[in-house]
């Protein structure tokens, strides 16, 4: 499962399709440096995104 603590580089890593919900939702997490360190939570904030909507569809990938 995917939490607001995990970091952006391992749900890029486990779930390529994440790149499709971030660009979605206006992250550019893919070249991004705070990719390799940032949490879900954290890179939400920074892009005013509602984490709770992201979290949603990043756990319906499979």
């Amino acid at each position: 499962m995917i939490t607001k603590e995990t970091p952006i580089v391992e749900v890029l890593r486990s779930h390529p399709r994440a790149r499709e919900i971030f660009a979605k939702h206006g992250m550019g997490c893919i070249g991004c440096m705070g990719s390799l360190t940032e949490t879900l939570e954290n890179g939400a904030k920074m892009h005013e995104i509602d984490v709770k909507a992201l979290l949603k569809e990043l756990n319906e990938l499979k």
